[in-house]
């Protein structure tokens, strides 16, 4: 029987779009579910205020009357202006095992992008590099985060057969903390914090962290991030939006702000505890009962897994040593909540300095992946 196609217009289609994404990996114990309204609201342009710079379309195809496959078409502006490049963008790619499928997904993709006078697609990524973003290559028998995207291997051959070619890399480290703060590492940060009269500022919520310095903790990550592949810097309603998304979950624990003698953050890193496990108990949704699952996960006072979600620091300050200051303050708290492993986000190849970040620790490189590119 031959694929149709269907773009979608509806919200009851976008909860098809939605949950299709977590319904094909059923069963799989290092697939991370995506909280189904968190993905409505990040695809709804009246809700993302992405759609400030993008704007998008979304395929489901079918086959046999079942939903076989989606894709999200997008273009994000604002990073073509600011890459002199016309790419339209593919991300919210899932489909069977089925050549047909994936392929008429893309040629759907490459149509629309090109009838908006685009050259090249490109993915799998999101509207901004705070969506998921990267096909994954390794690492497949490692446990998915929920910041990180999953695939199944099977399609890897299909972006080969499709003709994607790779663009950029990136890698992830799995970090064993150590039982104490390294000697050499406290040496470092004691000095950079005296030599550059720069303090650790621990905030205890985000009600706090947005009052004592408003939306500048974005403007640190955007700095710092503005070089690095595809990276599109955060609209002032995008940095309300992710405030209200984020800063109400993370444990204050775990973000460290350094600041220099201006008051003015000069770096920050954040991460928080996994709860992959508790968003699998939950498939995703979190009424009537998974908020439960997802609350105690977040809440908990032990827990072994912990996800790196980022090290930022102002380009004036870097290449000083300033990064050796997170983990100064971080691995203690690594110890009291009883981390084992900790994961890191994906770090593109060539970032050196992303890499340097750690060097202190033992580890493991454990997962690659990667994000293609086609001319249309």
């Amino acid at each position: 029987m031959s694929i149709e196609i269907k773009e979608v217009r509806t919200r009851k289609d976008l909860k098809k779009f939605v949950r299709f994404g977590n319904k094909l990996y059923e069963g799989n114990s290092y697939f991370c579910p995506q909280l189904e309204f968190d993905e409505l609201n990040t695809l709804n342009p009246k809700k993302n205020p992405a759609f400030e710079i993008c704007e998008s379309i979304y395929y489901l195809a079918y086959k046999d009357g079942k939903i076989a496959g989606r894709i999200a078409g997008i273009i994000n502006r604002q990073a073509n202006e600011n890459w002199k490049v016309k790419k339209a963008r593919f991300g919210w790619f899932d489909f069977i095992d089925d050549m047909e499928v994936s392929s008429a997904l893309l040629d759907k993709v490459a149509a629309w992008g090109k009838s908006k006078g685009m050259e090249c697609i490109n993915g799998p990524v999101g509207f901004t590099d705070f969506d998921h973003q990267g096909l994954l290559l390794e690492g497949f028998e490692y446990n998915s985060p929920m910041a990180s995207l999953y695939n199944y291997p099977y399609y890897i051959k299909h972006f080969e057969a499709y003709g994607l070619d790779k663009e950029s890399d990136w890698i992830e480290y799995r970090i064993y903390p150590p039982d104490e703060v390294p000697e050499r590492l406290e040496r470092i940060a004691k000095v950079v914090l005296d030599k550059y009269k720069l303090k650790v500022d621990k905030i205890r919520s985000g009600k706090e962290l947005v009052k004592k310095f408003g939306y500048s903790f974005f403007d640190v990550v955007d700095e710092a991030y503005k070089p690095l592949y595809n990276y599109s810097p955060l609209t002032e309603k995008q940095k309300k939006y992710y405030s209200k998304m984020y800063f109400p979950l993370l444990n204050y624990d775990f973000a460290t702000m350094i600041t220099n003698e201006e008051n003015e953050i000069v770096g920050v890193g954040v991460g928080m505890p996994d709860i992959s496990h508790a968003l699998r108990k939950c498939k995703g949704k979190l009424f009537p009962f998974g908020f439960i699952h997802v609350l105690k996960a977040l809440r908990a006072k032990k827990f072994s897994d912990f996800d790196l979600l980022l090290i930022a620091v102002r380009p004036d300050y870097q290449n000083k040593g300033v990064n050796s200051i997170f983990f100064y303050d971080q691995i203690k708290y690594f110890n009291q909540y009883g981390v084992k492993h900790a994961e890191t986000t994906s770090i593109l190849e060539d970032n050196s300095k992303n890499q340097a970040n750690f060097e202190y620790f033992e580890k493991i490189m454990h997962k690659r992946r990667r994000a293609y590119t086609k001319q249309i």
